[in-house]
C-alpha cells in the first residue's frame, strides 16, 4: 500500500543517518515517491485505453493521489468498475500517505504543523500520540480506517450500493473528491447521504490527533485546540455569508437551500470537492468566499489541504501584533495559541510559508494565462489545484473538467498537485544549492 511503502522508504531514509542526511533524504524521498507512485499508477488507465495520453493520465493519477479530484474525463461512468475503484483507491491512499507524511517529515519543517500542535495540546499528550513514528502513523491509520468503514457503512445504510458507498466513502475521508458518477454527489439526491457525506468530509478536514484522543475518551479537547475552534468558526462564517447572499438575490430558504450551501462550503473548506449544486450560479460574491476557501484549507494532520488553518490563525494574529505596534511602538505583543507563546522563528517561519504559498499562486496564475487560458479559469485551476480541492471556477467548474487544458497546462497543475500536497518546502528545496552540498 502506498502509505505503508511512502512510511517504510521514509524509515529507511531518516533511521541510523546523521540528522542533515535524514532531513535531506526524507525530502527526496517523498517527492520522488509521490512521482513514482502517480507514473505507475496512471498504467491502468493508459493499458485500458480509457485514458490512453501519458499526461492525462498522469494528471488523473497524480490528482488521485494527492486527494485534489480534478478531473480530465468527459465521461466518468463509461470506465469498468475495476477502474473506478482503483481511481478512488489512488485517493484514498493518498490519505495515508498524507497522514503518514505529517508525523515523519513535516516537524523537520518547522512551519507551524506539528509544532503548533504540539504547545496546543495541554499535559502529557503534547508529544506525539506515540513516542515512534511507525506507531504514531499506525494509529492514526487505525482512526482513519475505523471511519472509513463507518462511513461506508452508513452510506449503505441510506440505501446507497455497496460500490458507490465505498467510492464515495474513498472520496470523502481522503478530502479527494472523486465520485463513480459525472455530477459527483449530485447524482444521489438523497438528504440523509448528503448529510452522512457532510459529517465526514468535516471529520476529514480535522487534525486526526484530536480524533484519535476524542475516541480515547477526551472529546474536550476539540475545544481546547485554538486550530479547531477556528476552522469551525470560519465554516459557520462562510455558510452564514453565502445564505445571507444567496437570500439577497431573491432564493429562497428552504432545508434543501441550507443543505446545498453547507455542503458545498464544508466540501470546499475542507478541499474535497464534491459537489451537488453548481456554485458559479449563485452571486459573484459566493465565489469570492469559496476561492478565498480553497487557499484556507483544512487542519494540520488531517488529510486536507490548503495552507491550513492553523497557519492562518497566526498569520491573523500577527497582522493584529503588528497593528497594535504601530500605536504602542515600544510594546511587546506575543502571538499566542491558547494559553501558550509561540515562538518568533515559528511565527516567522508560518509568515514566510504563507508568503510563498501566495507567491506560487499568483506565479501560477500568469503560467496558466501565459499558455492562452482567460483569467476567471486560471485563477480557478490554479487555487484548486494548489490547494488540492479539485474544482474551481471559470471552465473547470463545478460542472467542468480539466480535459480542455493544454498538456503543458496539465504538468504545470500536476506540479502544482505535488506542491501543495508535500506542504511546498517539501518539494521545492529540493532546488535548492544548499539540499546538494
Amino acid at each position: 500500500m502506498v502509505g505503508m511503502g511512502l512510511l517504510s522508504v521514509i524509515l529507511r531514509a531518516i533511521i541510523r543517518r546523521p540528522v542533515e542526511l535524514q532531513i535531506r533524504e526524507a525530502f527526496l524521498t517523498v517527492s520522488l515517491t509521490w512521482i513514482t507512485f502517480s507514473f505507475f499508477g496512471a498504467l491502468p488507465f493508459i493499458v485500458s485505453g480509457y485514458i490512453p495520453n501519458l499526461t492525462d493520465a498522469f494528471f488523473e493519477t497524480m490528482s488521485g493521489f494527492t486527494t485534489t479530484g480534478a478531473s480530465i474525463l468527459t465521461d466518468i461512468e463509461v470506465l469498468p468498475k475495476s477502474l473506478l475503484i482503483w481511481r478512488n483507491m489512488t485517493q484514498w491512499l493518498g490519505g495515508m500517505g498524507v497522514i503518514a507524511l505529517a508525523v515523519a517529515v513535516l516537524p523537520f519543517l518547522g512551519v507551524g504543523g506539528v509544532q503548533l500542535f504540539k504547545a496546543e495540546v495541554p499535559g502529557p499528550i503534547k508529544d506525539r500520540v506515540s513516542p515512534r513514528i511507525s506507531e504514531t502513523a499506525k494509529i492514526l491509520w487505525a482512526v482513519y480506517l475505523l471511519f472509513t468503514v463507518l462511513e461506508i457503512l452508513l452510506l449503505m445504510l441510506g440505501g446507497l450500493p455497496l460500490f458507490d458507498s465505498v467510492c464515495v466513502t474513498f472520496g470523502t475521508l481522503a478530502t479527494g473528491g472523486f465520485a463513480p458518477t459525472n455530477a459527483s454527489i449530485a447524482a444521489y439526491p438523497s438528504p440523509f447521504i448528503h448529510y452522512v457525506i457532510i459529517v465526514f468530509m468535516f471529520i476529514a478536514g480535522v487534525n486526526f490527533s484530536l480524533h484519535y484522543w476524542a475516541l480515547r475518551g477526551k472529546p474536550h479537547l476539540y475545544f481546547s485546540n485554538p486550530e479547531f475552534r477556528f476552522f469551525l468558526f470560519i465554516n459557520a462564517l462562510a455558510v452564514g455569508l453565502i445564505m445571507v447572499s444567496r437570500l439577497a438575490r431573491g432564493d429562497v430558504f428552504s432545508e434543501e437551500f441550507f443543505r446545498s450551501t453547507l455542503f458545498q462550503t464544508v466540501s470546499i473548506v475542507t478541499t474535497t470537492g464534491f459537489v451537488t449544486h453548481d456554485y458559479e450560479q449563485w452571486p459573484f460574491v459566493t465565489q469570492i468566499i469559496l476561492l478565498a476557501l480553497m487557499l484556507f484549507g483544512g487542519c494540520t494532520s488531517s488529510t486536507g489541504g490548503g495552507m491550513k488553518n492553523v497557519r492562518i490563525l497566526v498569520a491573523f494574529k500577527f497582522m493584529g501584533s503588528e497593528l497594535k505596534k504601530l500605536f504602542h511602538p515600544h510594546g511587546i505583543f506575543p502571538i499566542r495559541m491558547g494559553d501558550r507563546t509561540v515562538p518568533e522563528r515559528l511565527v516567522s517561519n508560518i509568515i514566510g510559508f504563507v508568503a510563498l504559498y501566495i507567491l506560487i499562486f499568483f506565479l501560477g496564475v500568469m503560467a496558466m494565462t501565459g499558455i492562452g487560458l482567460d483569467i476567471d479559469t486560471s485563477i480557478g485551476a490554479v487555487a484548486a489545484t494548489l490547494g488540492n480541492v479539485g474544482p474551481g471556477i471559470g471552465t473547470v467548474g463545478p460542472v467542468e473538467n480539466y480535459s480542455h487544458i493544454p498538456a503543458l497546462g496539465k504538468w504545470i497543475l500536476s506540479f502544482l498537485m505535488m506542491v501543495g500536497r508535500l506542504e511546498i518546502f517539501t518539494v521545492l528545496v529540493i532546488f535548492t544549492r544548499p539540499f546538494w552540498h
